[in-house]
């Protein structure tokens, strides 16, 4: 396994959740719905239980000194964390029973929808601080809502951008976008690949993680902003027929799939740093690897506007509140721990992830005004949550439903089919019909 892959797999901070933990879901099916579940108060005193997924060595770190600092911060709570590894995570808590869930655990952005259905998730508005939700980014309230509750909020987010080797776009002489708001249309970006090809040894100046597999989250996460830049979306109002398949989105995968051409497989992961590609599709985690080889010739690009905008995907890990738990009030007080400025710089700071707190984001030298990750930052603070994707809006929640491990299933195989030269009309139909059977067949996943 390439080092990139291994590496995209391991961050599990980036907040993709893998394909095969969302497929388990798949097997919660029916029997959700219902009343909401909640936790019950407690006394805010005594121990409590917290799940967290086993990451790279740095985030687990952080994570283990911000209990330990928590628990010794004070005498009325006990935290005892059990890190359960990454690929493991999400199929523990399907197989778990609600009663016998932590008080406190984390999960993956998309997951938590499916969470709430099967009743696992218990709202947290009653027990974190009114501070702590007032200093979480509109983005991170976003991912954790569902009916005007919060059942989720993160320590960091994600984002989605084109890094690019500013020596080989010099030589090409291709002018490139330095913000939002001059962003490449498709046509525009079409141009620059055709120019770097002429300077390129093998003709294939672009990287889009192809060594990572499309028919899985990647291939959700990195190319569901074409979609939404194309005016279209993975569902709207509960159906994908006429949203995923509008003549708009068919038009833009064509572009899409006239793309490979360009494309270096990278099948060592190394494509970019190594130099062999002026340009690389790809989000925030490679910056460290990234700028380590390039230094001052890193630049950090907005994806193309397919017409509706510049789009970017966001959500990563989050933390919430077990339905079972007994003890509500400890279980806030620890979260509100967690999301301070100190834990959440510390994490960000072992992962590279943009921060989902107003003050840590402000702070931070990637992300603040003028820093080298600064894209990030500007695309995260326009949210566009998962519905209402309008121009002007950049960072888009991947769709808050219990069927989203559906919804990535038909969508990446379909993304994947029209990249190995499948017709996309036919594709994102047959996708769009699946998923809408799915949901009919699970009464659209309602969670009352």
């Amino acid at each position: 396994m390439s080092s990139t892959h291994r590496r995209y797999r391991r961050t599990a901070g980036t907040g993709l959740a893998l394909a095969l933990p969302l497929a388990a879901l798949a097997a919660c099916g029916p029997g959700g719905g219902g009343s909401n579940a909640s936790a019950e108060a407690g006394t805010g005193k005594g121990t409590i239980s917290v799940w967290a997924h086993q990451s790279q060595k740095s985030e687990d770190t952080a994570l283990q000194n911000a209990v330990k600092s928590f628990n010794s911060s004070q005498d009325k709570i006990k935290v005892e964390l059990k890190l359960i590894p990454g690929n493991d995570y999400t199929k523990t808590i399907t197989a778990t029973d609600a009663a016998k869930l932590p008080d406190v655990m984390e999960f993956d952005g998309p997951t938590m929808a499916n969470f709430v259905y099967n009743k696992k998730l218990a709202a947290i508005d009653d027990y974190v601080s009114a501070k702590t939700m007032a200093n979480a980014t509109d983005a991170s309230k976003a991912q954790g809502a569902i009916g005007g509750k919060h059942y989720g909020l993160g320590m960091y987010d994600s984002g989605l951008g084109i890094y690019g080797n500013k020596k080989l776009l010099d030589a090409a002489k291709v002018k490139y976008p330095t913000s939002l708001s001059d962003a490449w249309t498709a046509q525009e970006f079409t141009a620059a690949l055709k120019a770097l090809k002429t300077k390129d040894s093998d003709g294939k100046p672009l990287d889009l993680q192809e060594n990572n597999g499309l028919a899985n989250e990647w291939g959700t996460y990195g190319f569901a902003p074409v979609v939404w830049s194309a005016g279209g979306s993975l569902l709207k109002d509960g159906k994908a027929e006429g949203a995923l398949d509008t003549p708009a989105v068919v038009s833009a995968m064509k572009t899409l799939q006239s793309w490979k051409t360009y494309v270096d497989p990278n099948t060592d992961g190394n494509a970019f740093a190594k130099g062999r590609v002026a340009l690389s599709w790809v989000g925030h985690w490679m910056y460290p690897a990234y700028s380590k080889s390039l230094g001052s010739d890193l630049v950090v690009l907005p994806l193309p506007d397919f017409g509706n905008g510049p789009k970017t995907g966001q959500g990563s890990w989050s933390w919430g509140i077990g339905s079972g738990s007994k003890n509500g009030k400890a279980a806030g007080a620890f979260l509100d721990y967690l999301l301070d400025d100190a834990n959440v710089t510390a994490m960000t700071t072992a992962n590279g992830a943009p921060p989902a707190t107003k003050s840590a984001l402000a702070a931070s030298p990637l992300y603040k005004e003028g820093g080298p990750l600064r894209l990030y930052a500007d695309q995260l603070a326009k949210p566009c949550g998962d519905s209402d994707i309008t121009k002007s809006c950049v960072a888009v929640t991947r769709p808050v439903t219990a069927g989203y491990p559906t919804v990535t299933a038909k969508f990446s195989e379909a993304l994947n089919s029209i990249y190995g030269g499948a017709d996309p009309k036919t594709a994102l139909k047959k996708a769009a019909h699946a998923i809408d059977q799915d949901f009919s067949d699970n009464a659209g996943y309602k969670i009352q």
